[in-house]
């Protein structure tokens, strides 16, 4: 009887102590400097352990391929920059990391008790006009199976709200849209003067887009700026037009910000078009300190 009791006991303590949590979540997105290209050895001290902050990172792959968007929440920690994978019940963490590690960090500092969650989707060369880069983010897609970026993002949003007990106590948990991070735009500026001077008609649309997924059309997004190396003759010939529609959207929609400090990012002589492993602990930083700036703005508690 009393062996009884006990697991009785331990059973409601457990229930008791499980509670609904509410995460105030970010979609994180965009190509491959969104995914990220720094070092997991690299990684300073407090950046290398698991954080109290969930992430859903959907599986990324190009146009018309299978798995896209499946993805499991999980803790976050070092391993989901490029190289990521998850078959939507498992992640396979890779030797990379991004922007999401300081970012998530920096606004737990800020945000205090509040609880953070992440959804991520993004793939590197993925420009957002139709037939740029190696894969494209346009609505219009409708190619062979019609399944483009743009949804496989939606899949991913789609999976991260339906998979209902976020962080494995047993009780469902609500997700709070708090914003949108998107770093994004070097394969429109490399592809042709057509696909860059369509930049900002499509950043808006797509936009648009997100924010109705994710059911708020005032929510805050901030843009990361694009920036051109020049370690390889020609490689953005058209980023200046980019840079500015990226800056236009953010002067025309008065929820977003245009997060350019990335200008001062470095750059290693073997890889053009992605940024250190330092540069994208900065980028983190940079991005969490635009949106705690902007959601002022915005009226965002």
């Amino acid at each position: 009887m009393k062996i009884y009791l006990a697991i009785i006991f331990c059973l409601v303590n457990t229930a008791f102590n499980a509670q609904a949590a509410e995460y105030y979540t970010f979609y994180l997105g965009g190509q491959s400097n969104m995914d990220g290209y720094g070092y997991n050895k690299d990684l300073p001290t407090d950046l290398s352990s698991t954080q109290d902050v969930m992430i859903f990172h959907g599986n990324g792959v190009f146009d018309n391929q299978k798995g896209g968007g499946d993805g499991v929440w999980s803790k976050l920690k070092p391993g989901h920059g490029t190289g990521f994978k998850s078959n939507g019940e498992k992640n396979q963490y890779s030797n990379r990391f991004g922007a999401e590690l300081s970012f998530a960090k920096q606004l737990s500092e800020v945000m205090g008790d509040k609880k953070i969650a992440i959804i991520k989707y993004s793939v590197g060369g993925t420009g957002l006009a139709l037939k740029s880069g190696y894969g494209n983010w346009s609505p219009d897609f409708a190619e062979g199976d019609g399944k483009n970026q743009y949804d496989f993002a939606l899949k991913t949003i789609e999976n991260a709200f339906n998979q209902h007990d976020k962080d494995g106590d047993g009780e469902p948990d609500k997700l709070i849209p708090a914003g949108i991070i998107w770093m994004q735009g070097e394969a429109d500026a490399h592809t042709s003067v057509h696909t860059a001077n369509a930049y900002l008609d499509n950043l808006k649309r797509l936009m648009s887009l997100m924010r109705a997924s994710l059911r708020n059309d005032d929510l805050p997004i901030v843009i990361g700026k694009i920036t051109n190396s020049k370690l390889e003759k020609d490689m953005m010939p058209y980023d200046q037009r980019v840079q500015s529609a990226q800056h236009l959207f953010t002067m025309q929609d008065t929820c977003a910000a245009f997060m350019t400090k990335t200008s001062s990012y470095k750059y290693t002589e073997a890889d053009a078009w992605h940024y250190t492993s330092d540069s994208y602990v900065s980028m983190g930083e940079d991005f969490a300190a635009s949106f705690v700036e902007l959601s002022k703005e915005c009226g965002v508690e």
